[in-house]
């Protein structure tokens, strides 16, 4: 049974990094990649890796989530006043 979770997690995992990777909407692929690492963070606590999972749940979808829409906030703001 665990088995068949963690092929559904790396399979939406893998078609999360193609809509990533596709997307033209760049707030919706930060969005999709804070899902990616969601999925990362169960599969590392899946794993049996819990320091994994909470320093990636930590630093890779929270810390640098933010980063990235921050910054994409930024952009948008020095192209309206152009």
């Amino acid at each position: 049974m665990i088995g068949l979770i963690i092929l559904a997690i790396f399979v939406s995992m893998i078609i999360l990094a193609i809509f990533i990777i596709f997307n033209r909407d760049l707030p919706h692929s930060v969005i999709l990649f804070m899902g990616f690492g969601l999925g990362s963070v169960v599969l590392f606590f899946l794993f049996s890796a819990p320091d994994v999972a909470l320093t990636e749940a930590v630093i890779g979808t929270g810390a640098s989530s933010v980063v990235l829409l921050v910054t994409l906030l930024q952009v948008r703001r020095k192209e309206r006043k152009r």
